[in-house]
C-alpha cells in the first residue's frame, strides 16, 4: 500500500506512541483521524501543528468505554475525513498493581480499554473498508510473564492471539498485524528500569514507527508481530515489582 493521501484513525493519537506514530505517518503524507478522550489540548496543539504541515487532519474526541464507542469512532472517523484506509489500535491503560490490591473496576476497564475496544473497533473497522490495514500496538510483555500486571498482561496478550485471529478471519482485503514495542517511552511518572536488552540500545520512536510504515506497505504480510524491543523479548522480565502504581497510556 502507497501511504500518502491514505486516511487514518489512530486511537489514543494525541500524547506519547500515539502522537510519533502520528507524526511519522504526516511525514508520509497521511490524513490522520487523531481520537483521544481526556487529552484534548494535546490533541488539538498536534494537530495545529501538522495543520501548519498541509497535513490533513482532525481531532476526535470519545470514550472508548462507552456503549457502541467503537462503531460511533469509525463512523465519526470516516465522515471527518472521506474515507478509512488504515486503523491503528494504540489506546491503552497500564495499570501495574498487584493481583491482590487491584480493584474489580480496574480489572475490566483495563480489559475493556485494552482487548474488548480493538476488537469492536476492527469489527466496525472491517464493516466499512473495501481494503484496508490493522495495526494494534502491543508490549514485548507479552513473551513471557511478570508479577503486578495481571489485567494489563492478559488484554494485551488476548490482543496479540487476536491479531492473528483477525488476519485470517479479514483476509485477503485487510491485513491484520502488531508491533510489540520494548521501553520506547517509558511512564513519565513511574521510575522503572529498562531491563536487559541484548543489542545494548533502548529502541526509539524512530524504530517502531519505521516498523509500522514497514507493516503498512506491506502486500504479503498478515497475522505477525514484529518485536521492536532491542531484542528484550528474547531474555525476559526479571524484575518483579509490588509498588500498588497505575498510569494511563492514553485512554485519553
Amino acid at each position: 500500500m502507497k501511504l500518502k493521501d491514505t486516511s487514518i484513525l489512530i486511537t489514543g493519537g494525541a500524547i506519547r506512541v500515539g502522537r510519533g506514530l502520528a507524526e511519522a505517518l504526516a511525514a508520509q503524507g497521511c490524513r490522520l483521524a487523531l481520537h483521544c478522550n481526556r487529552s484534548v489540548t494535546e490533541a488539538e496543539a498536534l494537530a495545529k501543528n501538522l495543520r501548519r504541515q498541509g497535513i490533513n487532519v482532525c481531532v476526535l474526541k470519545c470514550d472508548l468505554l462507552k456503549p457502541r464507542a467503537g462503531e460511533i469512532l469509525i463512523k465519526r472517523a470516516l465522515q471527518a475525513l472521506g474515507r478509512l484506509d488504515i486503523l491503528i489500535n494504540n489506546a491503552a491503560v497500564f495499570n501495574k498493581e498487584s493481583l491482590i490490591i487491584s480493584t474489580e473496576k480496574q480489572i475490566r476497564e483495563t480489559i475493556a480499554l485494552n482487548l474488548t475496544t480493538p476488537v469492536l473497533l476492527t469489527r466496525a473497522f472491517a464493516k466499512i473498508a473495501k481494503k484496508g490495514r490493522i495495526i494494534n500496538i502491543l508490549d514485548q510483555r507479552i513473551a513471557g510473564v511478570e508479577a503486578g500486571l495481571a489485567g494489563y498482561l492478559l488484554s494485551k496478550k488476548a490482543l496479540a492471539d487476536f491479531t492473528r485471529i483477525a488476519a485470517l478471519e479479514l483476509a485477503p482485503d485487510i491485513t491484520v498485524n502488531g508491533v510489540a514495542p520494548g521501553p520506547v517511552l517509558p511512564p513519565a511518572n513511574i521510575r522503572e528500569k529498562a531491563g536487559k536488552i541484548p543489542l545494548n540500545r533502548r529502541p526509539s520512536m524512530a524504530d517502531l514507527a519505521e516498523a509500522v510504515i514497514f507493516l503498512l506497505k506491506s502486500e504479503a504480510i498478515t497475522g505477525q508481530i514484529i518485536f521492536v524491543d532491542g531484542g528484550q523479548h528474547l531474555v525476559g522480565n526479571k524484575s518483579v515489582n509490588r509498588d500498588s502504581q497505575s498510569v494511563f497510556y492514553e485512554t485519553k
